[in-house]
């Protein structure tokens, strides 16, 4: 499968002034864009017609299909792609024009269950969190959580040559250097899928919605690798997806591995440089040339 990389509006050119020693000249410097993205639902309650505006987040324009999908199922609000009937941008009332707001429809008379959730759902492209009630609030339950995880065995080689094919593959952050990714991987090293946002977790929704929108979940056969570091949420939206192994490049954070060891999905991080610490090594978890 090809990497689905980001639209070219996700990066500006900018004029600056770069120094140098004591040198100073003009330039210019690419960054990565970013733009809140309202997502709006529209469902059937009996004969009434119901829309709401769930959430606003900060994200890297592109993908946003897919980032909407796996946001509503990592939260627990839709379990299948099925329950979706239509996804589109809207426009402005005087032209054609796409706006950064996205309509969710839901399929007949399915009817989300908005309310279990105690959250604001506004979120920053850092931190997803932000604005839940409690942690407790967040602990949605997976719908694979009681699924059987198959023996995964992978050799350290191919575990030390994901953070390298993760970022060859990464053109907007070779071409911004401020921009997350989240790989999916074979047990072989193979890229399935990628994508890049500004937000980390964004990053993951994205991967994940698309993942669900082309019948991959669960994510059970599957490695993580995450460029950045492992937070509570990013293993929580990976419990959801089913997913068995997480790859950091940077570190976890204590709560992440709580949760880790919770959905015993085995959690690695700083891997790069043929190095990695094996913060949980699930049941289901071998690393095939382990010294």
């Amino acid at each position: 499968m090809k990497t689905e990389l980001l639209e070219n509006k996700s990066v500006k050119e900018l004029a600056i002034i770069k120094i140098k020693d004591h040198d100073s000249f003009y330039s210019t410097d690419e960054l990565a864009v970013e733009e809140p993205l309202e997502i709006r639902v529209s469902y059937l309650n009996g004969k009434d017609k119901v829309s709401k505006n769930l959430a606003v987040t900060m994200r890297t324009p592109g993908n946003d299909v897919a980032l909407a999908i796996g946001f509503l199922f990592t939260e627990g609000i839709i379990s299948n792609f099925r329950q979706i009937k239509n996804v589109g941008h809207l426009t402005t009332d005087c032209s054609n024009a796409a706006t950064n707001t996205l309509l969710v429809e839901f399929s007949g008379d399915f009817i989300p269950q908005l309310m279990k959730s105690d959250r604001n759902f506004y979120t920053t492209s850092s931190c997803g969190v932000c604005g839940k009630g409690s942690i407790e609030s967040i602990r949605t339950v997976s719908a694979f959580g009681r699924l059987k995880k198959e023996v995964q065995a992978v050799s350290l080689e191919t575990l030390y040559q994901l953070p390298e094919k993760l970022r060859v593959s990464q053109a907007n952050f070779s071409a911004t250097g401020g921009i997350h990714a989240s790989g999916l991987f074979s047990l072989n090293g193979t890229l399935v899928a990628l994508h890049e946002d500004v937000g980390r977790h964004n990053a993951l929704d994205k991967l994940i919605g698309h993942a669900l929108m082309t019948e991959l979940v669960p994510l059970s056969s599957k490695i993580l690798v995450l460029s950045g570091r492992a937070s509570f949420e990013l293993i929580q939206k990976a419990a959801m997806a089913g997913i068995a192994t997480v790859a950091a490049i940077g570190a976890p954070s204590s709560l992440a591995v709580d949760l880790a060891k919770e959905f015993d999905i085995t959690l690695l991080g700083f891997l790069r440089d043929n190095r990695l610490n094996i913060y949980h090594s699930g049941s289901h978890f071998k690393i095939e040339d382990k010294i």
